[in-house]
């Protein structure tokens, strides 16, 4: 198994990124627009304190079938309204679920805990926000790190971000991961300091990022400050593939990425996190016979956990008004 060329949700044909900041805050919007026709979607909610929208429709018991657009945000629930936006760029597109006179965009989105950590709690994602991250999506690399819905997250203690991975399955299927992080639990193993879900990663993957015994120190005291207020973090990811999958496939797929958060950050799935993994499928390919289906949901677990290691690894440390959030690579690498 390898790579896709980006390493990045954008290596399934068809799915495009896009990432906006709020302006004078620590916060923002990440959307993954679907291809022009939609993609097939389902959603696993995990953390108990979950803030979400239009996930009731992807139960495979009801109705419409595709999705246009997936969002993650910041701004808790406040975050929310940048779907609004995403709708009305889509609609304006004539992207959408056929009604009589008229398309309406179907656009899930979940968002995490960020308010205020750039002083103002004022500052975060509205419609013009989502617009803004639909405008600025495309395929190709991804940005990772202090973007989008990453802008603001942290995960254990240190800056969280936002970050992304792929897998090219035999016979040239994708599957791929991006992950928001902003846990309550670690990335870091408190034995070594390096990161959980390190050893996932392909030949190569990950840069080697020594700690010293003062970053071993600085790491371990980092993940074991005194865990946030209830419902103020949550880890949102979306895991795609092009292989066909109806509504209750996606629902698996994404309970598989679940797992691969259970790999990556310890805690999860906590009464301070809300997590939710959404699954994509583009059904650009045959739906896989049984050895193949099992091959990817096996990989999806490892692309969500190589996911969060990208975007802790991206993060960097971040001054505000209301403190300094320190990166695991400032912090591993202290004399």
């Amino acid at each position: 198994m390898r790579t896709g060329a980006e390493n990045a949700v954008t290596d399934v044909p068809g799915l495009a990124v896009g990432h906006a900041e709020v302006a004078g805050g620590l916060s923002g919007t990440t959307v993954v627009l679907a291809p022009p026709d939609g993609a097939v979607a389902g959603v696993d909610v995990r953390g108990a304190a979950p803030g979400t929208r239009e996930t009731d429709l992807l139960d495979p018991r009801n109705t419409v079938q595709r999705v246009h657009a997936i969002v993650l945000s910041g701004g808790s629930a406040f975050g929310l309204a940048a779907a609004d936006g995403v709708m009305r760029w889509l609609e304006a597109r004539g992207r959408g679920f056929p009604v009589p006179g008229a398309v309406v965009p179907i656009v899930p989105a979940a968002v995490l805990f960020d308010l205020g950590r750039g002083g103002d709690v004022a500052a975060r994602p509205t419609p013009e926000t989502g617009a803004a991250a639909c405008d600025a999506a495309a395929g190709g690399p991804v940005a990772q790190g202090v973007v989008g819905a990453g802008t603001g997250a942290l995960v254990g203690g240190l800056k969280g971000g936002i970050g992304t991975a792929s897998a090219v399955l035999e016979g040239g299927a994708v599957v791929a991961a991006l992950a928001a992080v902003n846990a309550a639990g670690s990335a870091v193993d408190p034995a070594t300091g390096a990161l959980r879900a390190a050893r996932l990663g392909h030949p190569g993957e990950f840069p080697d990022v020594p700690v010293t015994p003062a970053g071993l120190d600085a790491l371990r005291a980092a993940s074991t400050a005194p865990p946030p207020r209830l419902g103020t973090a949550t880890t949102l990811a979306v895991v795609a593939t092009d292989l066909a999958l109806d509504k209750a496939g996606c629902a698996r797929l994404a309970g598989m990425g679940q797992d691969g958060l259970a790999r990556a950050l310890s805690p999860v799935h906590t009464a301070l996190d809300g997590d939710v993994v959404f699954g994509l499928s583009t059904a650009a390919r045959p739906a896989p016979e049984l050895a193949q289906l099992i091959a990817l949901q096996a990989a999806a677990a490892d692309v969500v956990a190589r996911a969060v290691v990208h975007a802790v690894l991206a993060a960097t440390t971040v001054t505000t008004g209301v403190g300094t959030f320190r990166s695991y690579r400032e912090l591993a690498a202290l004399s």
